[in-house]
């Protein structure tokens, strides 16, 4: 397993396929070359992102044209969502046989960018995969572990762990128990670690506790169904073999995991309620310095000590819209009602 957030990895599945030029005329078991950009060519080098992959065939594929799905995750809503407080309780158990793809149920957006889903299914994509070209997916599982097969390798997540998947990746959910949790779509800029300015240079999430997959492929013929999320809508076509072909891969541009526990809470010992934005684990810039298009905070437990002060926290109205989900435990500046997969904005 790769350590580190946002560092520059390679990996290789099979020794000595790795080749040192990215796009050499051969590669060794005649592999096709390809580069997947995260960002524009042009941007600073820090902020630019992008990995190389080694594949047994090209991703690009002319054989079918995509059709528009059958389902849809993002459902119009009848009538305009009202400025009031709102909370839902968590969804009912899923009890047919269903995968992931039709199993996301969609809760709330931001704009046409941010969108945030539950996810509810109980077999796996053993058929079909998907890529979502409108962002980058956040899987926050509440119930059940999640197995994620991507082109760069695998990756598992448990309730207090979190998994990232870049924009236009392929991947294949592939355990066959039920899994449930919360999901969201960033159609901005990349997460990246928030700046720690005046906390100094340790302290919320560490970038050497982010997990990165190491290189895994199927070279797998059959009957397979790609879906694709393009512009809202979701699309399908037939494919005659996996796109998890990748056998070697190097770049910065890939899938991560984080286990929420190791998140260093900063908080007051004095008085007063510190501002939510020390919970930052990850947040999405905007074109607006230091304000953020899309943030996840969590509230982890904690010590909280503070004098004078009259409740915690304090009543408090938002510029920023705040979508609250419980993975495990009770949130104390809620009621006994709020339970584990229920929503509250």
């Amino acid at each position: 397993m790769n350590q580190g957030f946002g560092n520059y990895f390679s990996s290789e599945s099979i020794p000595g396929v790795l080749p040192q030029q990215n796009s050499p005329q051969q590669v060794n078991y005649q592999l096709y070359t390809e580069q997947i950009s995260g960002s524009a060519f042009t941007r600073l080098r820090h902020q630019n992102l992008k990995s190389w992959v080694y594949r047994l065939k090209p991703s690009v594929s002319h054989t079918d044209n995509f059709t528009q799905a059958s389902f849809n995750w993002l459902q119009q809503l009848t009538k305009p969502l009202s400025p009031n407080p709102l909370r839902w309780s968590a969804p009912h158990h899923q009890k047919k046989s269903c995968h992931f793809m039709k199993g996301v149920f969609h809760i709330a957006s931001s704009g046409e960018l941010n969108h945030v889903y539950w996810y509810d299914y109980n077999e796996s994509m053993s058929d079909c995969f998907f890529s979502n070209y409108d962002g980058e997916l956040l899987f926050i599982p509440y119930d059940g572990t999640i197995q994620i097969m991507t082109e760069f390798g695998e990756l598992s997540a448990s309730p207090g762990q979190i998994i990232v998947i870049p924009r236009g990746v392929y991947f294949q959910i592939k355990n066959h128990s039920s899994s449930k949790g919360y999901l969201a779509e960033n159609g901005g800029y990349p997460f990246q670690l928030p700046e720690l300015g005046i906390i100094g240079a340790n302290g919320l999430a560490h970038p050497r506790h982010f997990n990165y997959p190491n290189a895994s492929f199927e070279d797998k013929q059959g009957n397979f169904i790609l879906y694709t999320k393009f512009q809202g809508q979701l699309w399908q076509k037939r494919i005659e073999y996996s796109p998890l072909n990748v056998i070697a891969w190097h770049g910065n541009y890939l899938p991560y995991h984080y286990d929420l526990k190791l998140f260093n809470s900063i908080n007051s010992v004095s008085y007063d309620h510190i501002d939510p934005s020390i919970f930052t684990v990850l947040t999405s810039k905007s074109e607006i310095p230091d304000v953020a298009n899309l943030d996840f905070v969590i509230f982890p437990p904690r010590w909280s000590a503070a004098e004078h002060s009259f409740r915690l926290p304090y009543f408090h109205r938002n510029i920023m819209s705040e979508l609250m989900g419980l993975i495990n435990g009770q949130y104390d500046a809620k009621g006994k009602d709020f339970s584990i997969g229920g929503v509250s904005i």
